[in-house]
């Protein structure tokens, strides 16, 4: 198939390879894409995936290979954020008519949001469930050594936040394919301590900078290098931010399960097919003869025959793809449609009015809340899933029905 990618030179940096045909991407996300670029420590080049958009140093939708060292804000505050879905037996017509209980059973069995009176978002208010304990006693061993040497992450919640959803665009949808077949997806990440592990490190990179007089386009793309001081910490912290992401989504999907067989009689089986992937996150690969670190912000491992997961927006088109494993994405594939306006022109632009119209036929929040969140904000999921027919084939095509926002 011939390339999809548009390649520029940075001057005094790595090439720029951009999978963006077709879609708009902002002057602010080109100069972060040019800034990474010229980084020492980036490899080979940097791949731009076609929801590419401005983020904190780094632009989400970004793929940056790095030689012996790691840039922890390329990988973010929400270390391990990715997605999850499973197929079902249920068949569209197995569902009832009025979804609305369907919705509230799912918003009463995964915390989400903000809570009225609460001063943490979405943790569980009383005795979590056995599911979360057992999770939680796989990760508690590693946590506690981290916590030796990082006294403050012991604060954070925790335990208390496995199996929540969170706020902004985190979601859980029940989704018919284009079969007809009934699936179960959800997004969402590290929650407050993936947070608290991602900004202690941002900050020991930026003092690091700082100290050794690390000259940087942007002091949000400071880095660690192999051997020095904190280098061995990132990893091993990161590393356990994102089992407890994956675990996360887990023991969520756990819970939408349990919740949709209290309002639908019809007995289902789940797993059928399953998807549990990062979108945020850095792991060690091989690529181009280099054994090479590779963040992957906000963009998704697409080996050739893995399967990946891209959504839409609350009222578009979500896609259960196929990697292609394309050598010049570093084997990646886009991780959403990606932000056109930010959460304050989003407020901005559109009214409640325009929202319930833009999700008409989806069971979902339609109030002033959520408007920053509206299908307008993000780019046009058709237009990135052409963009990047040389990354991924379509599997499945699903469409929600239902809609649980953070």
């Amino acid at each position: 198939m011939e390339a999809q990618f548009i390649e520029e030179q940075i001057e005094g940096g790595v090439p720029l390879k951009r999978w963006t045909n077709g879609v708009p991407v902002e002057p602010m996300a080109l100069t972060q894409l040019s800034n990474t670029a010229r980084l020492p420590i980036v490899f080979k080049h940097v791949a731009a995936m076609p929801d590419v958009h401005v983020g904190i140093g780094a632009t989400v939708g970004t793929v940056v290979p790095t030689l012996r060292a790691i840039i922890p804000a390329a990988v973010g505050v929400d270390i391990g954020c990715g997605m999850m879905a499973c197929k079902t037996t249920l068949r569209a017509q197995d569902l009832p008519g009025n979804l609305a209980p369907m919705r509230a059973a799912i918003e009463k069995a995964v915390p989400h949001g903000r809570r009225p009176g609460s001063r943490d978002p979405g943790a569980w208010q009383n005795k979590a469930p056995d599911s979360v304990t057992a999770a939680w006693k796989a990760l508690q061993p590693d946590f506690h050594a981290l916590c030796q040497d990082y006294p403050r992450l012991e604060k954070t919640n925790n335990v208390n936040h496995l199996g929540t959803l969170g706020t902004g665009n985190h979601f859980v949808e029940v989704c018919i394919d284009e079969g007809g077949a009934v699936w179960f997806m959800l997004h969402s990440g590290s929650r407050g301590v993936g947070n608290a592990i991602g900004s202690l490190f941002i900050e020991l990179a930026r003092e690091d900078a700082m100290k050794n007089d690390v000259h940087l386009p942007d002091k949000d793309l400071a880095y660690f290098e192999e051997g020095s001081q904190y280098f061995g910490d990132y990893v091993r912290a990161v590393g356990w931010a994102q089992k407890f992401a994956a675990m996360n989504r887990e023991v969520m999907m756990q819970s939408v399960v349990e919740a949709v067989r209290g309002v639908i009689a019809k007995p289902f089986e789940t797993h059928l097919e399953a998807v549990n992937c990062h979108h945020n996150y850095v792991q060690k690969e091989h690529h181009f003869g280099e054994d090479v670190y590779v963040t992957r912000k906000g963009a998704v491992s697409a080996r050739k025959g893995q399967l990946g997961i891209i959504p839409g927006s609350m009222g578009a088109k979500s896609y259960i793809v196929r990697g292609l494993g394309n050598p010049e994405s570093f084997e990646s594939c886009s991780h959403g449609a990606g932000r056109v306006l930010s959460r304050t022109k989003a407020k901005a632009m559109y009214t409640v009015a325009d929202h319930e119209a833009a999700t008409q036929g989806v069971e979902c929040r339609k109030d002033a809340g959520v408007i920053d969140e509206t299908p307008a904000a993000y780019k046009d999921i058709d237009a990135v899933i052409a963009a990047q027919c040389d990354l991924i084939e379509v599997m499945h095509t699903l469409k929600q029905v239902v809609c649980v926002k953070g």
